[in-house]
Order: structure tokens, then sequence, then C-alpha cells
């Protein structure tokens, strides 16, 4: 088989492809982090996975070797016949079952299942959110292709964010390996990253201690440059919550760690 990075080109020249990059459309053509992407994912052959922004089928065909069931979710209603002509010349006996819809409109399996997918950047919080608090079941895990500045957010618990406290409720975060912009077609204009979270079988609190600590962090973060006490002490059981949670208030949200937020919502009224 051809080059991957020589085929693609050939492929997009061919068919006089325009990328919308409005649609995040930076497709992948380096073997080897198609192969990290692989490895970290850890695919069975009877795993379902579930892709995100499938675009011309390039990862999909990959997918495609080692599991018996993939569901490529692609936006792009014109890149559904370039991704069956695509994979019509790969070297898989099988096909994808292919949802041409918005990933985020589109519900999850209530059967287990993975996510492993080079997503579109700006839909990366979006799509944590409808993976986890949106559908009736989380995967088992997700491998994304990402933004390297907001894969490294995740894993940063020493400053915190808002992403890396959410992300923290229902998996484990690691970087699997960073990414330049030539491993892309067309070059994105930041460096990426592949993120692999391997989600807990239980969120680490219930639902209702969940949304107060959404409720907690959404108003903490908006000021993440002031203390506490100047934040979360505006609210009417502010100082009482962190007396009872053990918090100094003069300390900053970025600082907590998920333990103290669960803790913190717990002493809500």
């Amino acid at each position: 088989m051809a080059d991957l990075r020589a085929r693609v080109i050939s492929f997009c020249q061919k068919h006089r492809l325009r990328f919308d990059t409005d649609l995040g459309q930076h497709f992948l053509i380096e073997d080897l982090v198609l192969d990290a992407i692989l490895d970290a994912a850890q695919i069975q052959k009877n795993d379902h996975i579930v892709e995100i922004g499938a675009g011309l089928g390039i990862l999909t065909e990959k997918l495609l070797e080692r599991s018996m069931n993939v569901t490529a979710i692609e936006i792009d209603a014109r890149l559904i016949p370039l991704m069956n002509t695509y994979l019509g010349r790969g070297m898989a006996c099988h096909a994808p079952t292919i949802i041409q819809k918005n990933a985020l409109q589109v519900p999850f399996p209530n059967t287990p299942y993975k996510i492993v997918a080079n997503i579109p950047y700006h839909i990366t919080s979006p799509l944590l959110r409808h993976a986890f608090l949106e559908g009736t079941r989380a995967p088992t895990s997700m491998t994304l292709l990402i933004q390297r500045e907001v894969a490294e957010r995740i894993v940063d618990t020493e400053d915190a964010s808002l992403l890396t406290i959410v992300v923290a409720l229902f998996g484990t975060p690691r970087i699997v390996t960073h990414v330049p912009p030539e491993s892309f077609l067309p070059p994105p204009k930041v460096d990426s990253a592949v993120l692999h979270i391997d989600c807990f079988a239980e969120p680490r609190t219930n639902s209702a201690t969940m949304e107060k600590i959404f409720l907690l962090t959404k108003i903490a973060f908006a000021q993440k440059r002031k203390m506490l006490r100047n934040s979360l002490g505006a609210l009417p059981y502010g100082e009482a919550i962190m007396k009872a949670a053990s918090v100094d208030p003069t300390r900053r949200p970025q600082t907590l760690t998920l333990d103290e937020w669960i803790t913190l919502a717990r002493s809500m009224p």
C-alpha cells in the first residue's frame, strides 16, 4: 500500500476536495500517530467503536482492521461518498455503520462502546459533556486526537481547570503522544495531542452532587484569579460550606482537588 501521506494527498487532489476548516477538517496522514491512537485504545474484535468526525475514513479503515463493529459519524454530507470510495480500496472485509449527522445530536449506544476519534477541536468540551452527561451510558474509554493545549489542561491537576474537574469525575486521563501540525492535511495552526481517558464504571459521585459541583466550579472558575472567599464567598452558604469542607477561603479554584470539590458540594444545603 502506498505511503499514507501520498495516498491521501493524491485522493484529495483526484476528487478536488476543498477542506472545510470551519468544520475542523484536518485529516491525519501520519501512520505513527494512527498506530499510537489504536494502541492506546486497546481495541478488541468485539468492541463497538464510535468514531466522530470520520472525514475520508483514514482512521476508520484502521479501526475496521481491529473491530467488527465501527460506527463512523460525519457531519459533512460531501464526505460520505468519498469515504465509501476511500474505504472501498482498503483491506477491511466489512463496512462501518456511517451516520451523516452532527455527533453532538447523535445518541450514543446504551451498550458498552469506546470512542476513538480525530475530533474537530472546537467540539472537545461539548463532546465530553455529551458523552459523560447526556447519554444513558458513558463510554468505557475515549481516545481522542485534540488540541495539545486542551489535552494538557485536562491532565493538569496542579493548575486545574473546569475541564480537569469534569473529566476527573468520569475517568483517568493521560497524554499518549504529542502531534505536530505537519501530521495533518491541511496542517492546523496549533499543536495536537492524543489523549486517552480510561472511564470509570461509575462516576466518582452521584448526579445530585455532580450538579452542585458544576454549579460551584462554574462560579469559581468564572473568576479564577480571585480567592474563593470573593467568588464562592458571595453565595449565601459560601462561607459555611468552605468552613465545613475545611477549605481555606484564600485559595483559588485551580488549586482544589476533585475530592475537595466533592466535599464542598456535599456541604451545600
